[in-house]
């Protein structure tokens, strides 16, 4: 179902990013269950209605969270998902991004754009100074999104994160106001 552009809070070439909703749960829920191949074993997004309502309701109200939906500009399906989470503010101003694109668009080079329009509204409106993301060694698709949006690699952490069932190693990746403009 198309999104009025009012929802957008950040429109390019071909998709535009916008907030979480409740109501987007039908979509969101049917799309996280068509991915579960591309997911696993590195992503469990909610693919129920009822754990839609709760991920959703923390994302809307959370202050240390922002969440997105980027969506396709053409009949405004949802592409994928990239949250800011853990939001410091104070001396550190950062937030660590968690993402996910959906099968239908995998590939197509739209989380790049959505990822683009997420860095830039984290730098401005939201005022952050850091951004950072955290991904397991083996998913070479988080890595290149990171890579590909300019995030530097600045080491590995062993057993970091719980996922699917065990304490696993991440690496950090990391991007600055001062990386994208170039100081």
């Amino acid at each position: 179902m198309p999104h009025p552009p009012s929802h957008h809070l950040a429109v390019g070439p071909r998709v535009a990013i916008r907030p979480f909703r409740l109501e987007d749960g039908y979509e969101f829920t049917a799309r996280a269950r068509q991915s579960k191949d591309l997911h696993r074993p590195w992503l469990f997004p909610p693919d129920t209605d009822k754990t839609y309502a709760d991920y959703a309701g923390r994302l809307i109200e959370d202050p240390a969270r922002a969440g997105f939906l980027v969506c396709e500009k053409d009949g405004g399906d949802i592409a994928g998902f990239i949250n800011i989470n853990n939001i410091v503010r104070g001396g550190f101003q950062c937030g660590a991004l968690g993402y996910g694109a959906f099968a239908h668009a995998a590939g197509r080079g739209l989380m790049r754009e959505g990822m683009e329009l997420v860095i830039a509204y984290a730098f401005g409106p939201l005022a952050l100074h850091r951004l950072e993301i955290n991904a397991q060694p083996g998913n070479t698709a988080s890595i290149a999104l990171a890579r590909g949006a300019g995030f530097r690699l600045e080491g590995l952490s062993p057993r970091m994160i719980y996922v699917d069932g065990a304490w696993r190693d991440h690496e950090r990746w990391a991007l600055t106001v001062e990386m994208r403009s170039g100081h």
